[in-house]
């Protein structure tokens, strides 16, 4: 899809995951990586698999004359500029070229030079007010998640630019705030401030805002091998979901009680209490229990059900889903021996794409600027 296009990556942790959905979808990207950067460790790796690596030293002059010989004829130009920094110097070496610089805050503002970690960047953007115990500390999620959004949202910034630089004949600057991206990921929470008047709040394993009484609704059950999700949706999509679980609760035989009496074609999630959520709640807590994960994600899957496994890394490593798509792939690593590797995110006409490894491409990297 982008093949024919340049990307030159300069980014820190931050922005790591833009280069590489621009490279899966086509695109030749060279990464600039310092000689001394630790590249051993796994969230490198399955953030740069895929591009070009340069190692030189920006900082020096040398090394910052090769970036801008580079940068003069690439397309699209990754950075996450620290405070001083002037990105759109780039855009006077290249018209052309799309700029996207990420950053916690973004380049303009009160806040435009502060540094950020993922904790910092999840906390200013909301999400750890949602997350967490109600009587609890609010708590990020463990693995990174900042970085991912933000990476997301300059990926797609830069192709809204590129798509327009068709048009006009004009690159210009992408500024990706880390901290509006996040928001992002909040979409519900700020209509219920605006529908309801409701600030939601955290509620652990349960989600708010779904009834004008203040009920709440169980989003995570134990089953007999970890966790599902599953919540009690009105809707056509939920009342049908609801449907299909009774029947199939009763064709296990098992004791329905209360559920036995709901039509479910007029049962209405906005309007119910928290005791009738409870008594509801009850016996669908105790069908989960018996269940295992790949058992409910089939039989949701067959009777077109909302709900799913909470899958932990194991379970995603062997899902027969993903290894029939061909998802995983194996490219050589950096003592030799092949990792597997997370494949390029989208398929194209039937085909999705070969990984390449870094090592493999570095030295075409540095063979591209002599």
């Amino acid at each position: 899809m982008l093949q024919g296009y340049t990307v030159l990556d300069l980014t820190a942790r931050l922005g790591w995951l833009a280069g590489r959905l621009l490279a899966d979808l086509g695109a030749d990207v060279t990464r600039i990586e310092a000689p001394d950067a630790d590249r051993g460790g796994a969230e490198w790796r399955a953030l740069n698999v895929n591009k070009r690596v340069l190692l030189l030293d920006a900082a020096e002059t040398d090394g910052l004359e090769r970036v801008e010989r580079l940068a003069r004829s690439a397309d699209i130009l990754f950075c996450t500029p620290r405070p001083g920094d002037r990105p759109a110097r780039f855009l006077e070496l290249n018209p052309r070229l799309v700029v996207v610089a990420i950053t916690p805050f973004g380049l303009t503002g009160p806040k435009a030079g502060w540094l950020a970690s993922d904790l910092e960047i999840m906390a200013a953007g909301g999400a750890m007010s949602l997350a967490g115990e109600p009587d609890g500390m609010p708590v990020r999620v463990s693995a990174p998640q900042a970085y991912a959004w933000a990476g997301a949202q300059a990926a797609v910034g830069a192709l809204v630019a590129l798509h327009h630089r068709g048009a006009s004949g004009k690159g210009q600057m992408v500024d990706v705030s880390a901290q509006s991206a996040v928001i992002t990921a909040l979409a519900h929470a700020p209509t219920f401030v605006d529908i309801s008047g409701i600030t939601p709040t955290r509620a652990g394993a349960y989600v708010t805002g779904r009834s004008v009484t203040g009920a709440k609704f169980r989003v995570f059950w134990r089953c007999r091998d970890g966790h599902l999700n599953f919540i009690l949706y009105g809707g056509g999509a939920g009342r049908h979901t609801n449907e299909q679980l009774v029947g199939w609760m009763r064709s296990r035989g098992f004791e329905l009680g209360p559920l036995e009496r709901i039509d479910w074609s007029r049962w209405d999630p906005t309007i119910v209490t928290q005791e009738e959520v409870d008594v509801i709640e009850r016996p669908l807590e105790r069908f989960f229990a018996t269940l295992a994960k790949r058992e409910f994600l089939e039989q949701a899957h067959r009777r077109g059900m909302l709900g799913y496994p909470v899958s932990t890394v194991a379970d995603i490593a062997s899902d027969p889903h993903l290894a029939a798509r061909g998802f995983w792939q194996d490219v050589p690593g950096p003592d030799g021996p092949g990792e597997r590797h997370c494949g390029a995110f989208v398929v194209v006409d039937g085909h999705r794409a070969a990984l390449h490894s870094s090592e493999t491409r570095a030295a075409s990297a540095a063979k591209r600027i002599r």
